[in-house]
């Protein structure tokens, strides 16, 4: 039956959002939080889509109504509503000539060179989708710290503080670049930073040493893609950080030298990293180059090989063994340190493989190749110790992958 204003006043949030049918595809979305949003189903070129009119009360029943008489109008002449409503945004922004929007996309083009093209992406995203949505067509002269601090709230009340304050920085730097082109005459995020929400900083979660031998037991017994289960192993024997794993290039390794050489671009410490890679690593490696289906990723995203996996792969496949709670990738770092400072390795070698800060500038600038010999016999005697290490006599290394 169709909606009336009784009705409509009388529907109550839920634990999840649902959905209330008005008639000719117009419907109300209840949200948890007791919003409720008017939407219109459509479909253009025989695929559904989904058009947002507005909230009620602001939008009433009647003018819901009368704005689906618009839009339906518009699918029988073959326009799609979607598109056409930001086309008609993007050209209400375009009047306005030092538009945030404007000055934003224009920042970030003149500064695109800088970036990786990873990095450049994020950043628009984050413009397209966090800023220009809550303040794009307003004027950059007329923004104040509550506009911004709007854009800040929203991006925290989905609990991504990190992005947050990524985004404060984002619209700080689009500030300075406007100042000496006349468009603005401050920068008005000075000051938000302190009321940014901090999140509660925990350590990576890893399991105690002794659980190591079941975790590989369940490494080599687990289900997964075989890229993925290589990407593991690797990740164990080498114990570099996620991200570095994941964005690895084939360019990056030499086989003859048994080596990975990870660029300082890559590096969290922005330095040149050289990660001695023992026999069973170049086996792994040789058996990633039959699945890699010539990416010039060692481990490429299976949906598009021009991308790198994804960041909760490793992440998924270890909650999926149970270790959610308790392990993650970061833990075989604390795991390969502990263990070698056990038995008694280099302490400086250790600290070297595992690329954290030199304080000392001039070293930092030569260090990469320190304590190289003693590296090589500690990554070999890693792995052979990995390889003695399950709780069966298999070897965990060397076993098939698929």
């Amino acid at each position: 039956m169709a909606l009336n204003e009784v009705k409509i006043r009388n529907l109550k949030p839920k634990d999840k959002q649902y959905k209330v049918a008005d008639s000719e595809g117009l419907y109300l979305l209840v949200k948890p939080n007791g919003s409720k949003l008017w939407r219109l189903k459509y479909r253009h070129n025989g695929k559904e889509n989904v058009y947002s009119i507005g909230e009620y009360p602001s939008i009433s029943l009647a003018e819901a109504r009368e704005e689906r008489f618009v839009i339906r109008k518009q699918v029988k002449s073959g326009i799609n509503p979607n598109i056409k409503k930001r086309e008609d945004r993007s050209v209400q922004i375009a009047k306005v000539e030092n538009s945030f929007s404007n000055v934003a996309l224009e920042w970030h083009s003149k500064n695109i060179k800088k970036w990786t093209p990873e990095h450049a992406e994020k950043l628009i995203g984050w413009i397209t989708n966090d800023i220009i949505p809550v303040i794009g067509d307003m004027d950059i002269a007329e923004v104040k710290s509550p506009d911004i601090l709007r854009v800040i709230k929203g991006i925290e009340s989905r609990g991504a503080l990190d992005v947050a304050r990524r985004v404060l920085s984002i619209c700080s730097q689009i500030f300075r670049y406007a100042m000496p082109l006349g468009k603005c005459n401050y920068d008005v995020t000075v000051g938000i930073g302190k009321t940014l929400e901090v999140r509660k900083r925990e350590n990576f979660k890893c399991i105690c040493v002794e659980e190591f031998p079941q975790l590989l037991k369940d490494m080599e017994k687990h289900e997964c893609k075989p890229l993925t289960k290589l990407a593991l192993k690797l990740v164990t024997l080498t114990f570099v950080r996620s991200s570095e794993l994941r964005e690895a290039k084939w360019s990056e390794i030499n086989f003859d030298n048994a080596e990975w050489r990870i660029p300082a671009e890559r590096m969290k410490m922005k330095e040149l990293h050289l990660v001695p890679l023992s026999k069973q690593s170049i086996e792994i490696l040789r058996v990633a180059q039959t699945l890699s289906h010539d990416s010039e990723y060692i481990f490429p995203n299976d949906r598009n090989l021009r991308k790198v996996m994804s960041e909760n792969t490793l992440l998924y496949a270890l909650y999926d063994m149970g270790y959610h709670k308790r392990m993650t990738v970061h833990g075989f770092r604390q795991l390969a340190s502990t263990i070698l400072n056990e038995k008694g390795f280099n302490l400086d070698a250790i600290e070297r493989q595992l690329s954290h800060a030199e304080r000392d500038n001039v070293r930092r600038a030569y260090n990469h190749a320190q304590y190289l010999p003693e590296r090589r016999k500690m990554m070999q005697w890693w792995a052979d110790y990995i390889d003695g290490t399950a709780e069966d006599s298999s070897n965990i290394i060397k076993a098939k992958f698929n």
